[in-house]
């Protein structure tokens, strides 16, 4: 479908590039026609003004007459304006500056025409010309057509995108409903074994732990079930949320690996957020986190209420990321890991991003040094 997509919008760009260039083409042929035109009615109007004053006032005088749409400046051997023929006079009555900016307008659209009138030396009068209003709307069409066909082909890719796009959240909403589908029935029977477990006297803090992982899987199926749905967002403690869950990652993972959040002194930090959804955006850079430290290091939270929004800092001492590897971390199934879609990141920028109004990014990540994500949500009010 992709391959099928990208044929129609070569295509197309093809069409447009071939009837923007057969128009150009043609309109500067025209535009050369129409220059020669200009420059032989010029000759016949000097030629008819010559034969004038040799008292010939036949045909000489109805062509001098008839030519009245080319802008023509007469000046004298010094190059001094003498006369002037199809502009207008009151401008030029009125603003010394107009004869001498059509001049040098003329002089650079056309190559003056010299005419002698008498045998008398020092006595030849130059002719500068300008373009008729027809030549000039010949030159500036293909111009006018080309915009219009960039808008053309810019409202057709705009479309298709929006249109790719849109399926493609049908696509994952699709699937996270069946994963959450899939989900439900395991689910189900582990909670039934947990009970067992209970009645069998087994270790109340080995339970404790099962059923926590238990409710953790019961809340990604329940995540995975609301995709596609609106969410509901409520004003909620920013700190609180990332505490429980660095609580919950740091459980479950080695002594080696270190954790530490930063609030500034601040003890509650409010922000309109889905708590199932904010929850699974950290949990997913805390893994991540992990996966790049590779056992051992230290991860670090920085929450911070600035004036205008909550920055949420999630940084790593692990690899880092190259710079190639930084545009395209968000993109879905990109991934570096052996296991794994690489929908990770992708789902929770779009979770940030479309529920919250905020803002997920790559601040920094050095080679060896480790990773910094951002995460950036609007205050309440």
């Amino acid at each position: 479908m992709i391959d099928r997509q990208f044929n129609w919008r070569l295509l197309l760009a093809i069409l447009a590039i071939g009837i923007v260039s057969g128009t150009i083409f043609y309109s500067q042929y025209l535009a050369k026609k129409i220059r020669e035109e200009e420059q032989q009615k010029v000759e016949q109007w000097l030629a008819a003004s010559k034969a004038i004053l040799n008292n010939d006032l036949t045909l000489p005088n109805l062509i001098r007459n008839e030519q009245h749409s080319i802008p023509i400046i007469e000046t004298n051997e010094k190059d001094s304006i003498t006369n002037f023929f199809n502009l207008d006079s009151a401008k030029a009555v009125n603003d010394k500056s107009y004869l001498i900016n059509k001049l040098k307008e003329f002089s650079v659209q056309n190559k003056p025409l010299e005419v002698k009138w008498s045998d008398t030396p020092y006595t030849a009068n130059r002719y500068y010309y300008g373009h008729t209003v027809l030549l000039g709307q010949v030159r500036y069409y293909p111009l006018v057509q080309l915009c219009i066909v960039a808008l053309f082909i810019f409202f057709i890719v705009y479309s298709i995108t929006v249109s790719n796009r849109a399926t493609q959240n049908q696509v994952w909403a699709g699937m996270a409903k069946e994963t959450a589908h899939q989900l439900g029935t395991p689910i189900s029977s582990l909670e039934g074994w947990i009970e067992m477990l209970k009645e069998s006297g087994t270790r109340e803090d080995i339970l404790t732990e099962l059923e926590k992982d238990v409710s953790r899987l019961k809340l990604v199926s329940d995540r995975f079930g609301k995709i596609g749905s609106t969410p509901i967002v409520e004003k909620s403690d920013i700190i609180s949320q990332i505490r429980n869950m660095v609580e919950y990652i740091k459980k479950r993972t080695t002594d080696k690996v270190h954790f530490e959040i930063n609030t500034h002194d601040a003890q509650i930090i409010e922000a309109s957020i889905s708590k199932p959804l904010f929850d699974w955006v950290i949990e997913n850079l805390l893994k991540n986190a992990l996966d790049a430290m590779e056992g051992k290091g230290k991860i670090s939270v920085d929450i911070k209420d600035d004036k205008k929004e909550i920055l949420i800092d999630v940084s790593d001492t692990g690899k880092g990321i190259s710079a190639a590897n930084i545009r395209r971390v968000f993109k879905p199934g990109f991934t570096t890991k052996k296991r794994g879609w690489g929908l990770g990141l992708s789902l929770s920028k779009r979770i940030i991003e479309q529920y919250h109004q905020g803002e997920l990014f790559v601040k920094q990540s050095d080679l060896g040094k480790g990773t910094t994500f951002r995460i950036v949500l609007k205050k309440i009010g």
